[in-house]
C-alpha cells in the first residue's frame, strides 16, 4: 500500500501577491515606460540662459535671476523630453529675445 505524499501548495495570500506582481509588470511592459518627470518641482517654473541651452527653476513669486529669461509663451518646457525640452536643447534665445540657434 502506498503513503500519499503531500503536495505543497502555496499560500492565497503568496498566490495572489504573485499574481500582482505580474499584473503590474505586464501593465507597465504594455504601455512602455508611462512616467514622465516635470521640468520643475511644483511652485516653480523653468528659465534658460540667454545665448546657450542652460535653464534653471525659479520659485514662482521670484524674477529670472541676471543671465536667464522666461521661455517664450506656448514654447516652455514642462516634462523631461517633451517637445519644447528637446527643441531647447538646440536652441536659445538671444539678448533681444530672438530665438537663435545654440552655440
Amino acid at each position: 500500500m502506498s503513503t500519499p505524499r503531500s503536495i505543497h501548495r502555496p499560500s492565497t495570500a503568496r498566490g495572489f501577491a504573485l499574481a500582482a506582481v505580474t499584473a503590474v509588470a505586464a501593465a507597465w511592459a504594455l504601455t512602455g515606460c508611462a512616467y514622465e518627470e516635470d521640468i520643475c518641482s511644483s511652485g516653480e517654473y523653468p528659465v534658460m540662459t540667454v545665448g546657450d541651452t542652460g535653464s534653471a527653476c525659479v520659485r514662482n513669486e521670484e524674477q529670472p535671476p541676471k543671465g536667464f529669461v522666461r521661455y517664450p509663451e506656448g514654447k516652455v518646457p514642462l516634462k523631461v523630453d517633451d517637445k519644447w525640452d528637446v527643441y531647447w536643447r538646440t536652441h536659445t534665445l538671444d539678448k533681444d529675445g530672438k530665438i537663435i540657434d545654440a552655440p
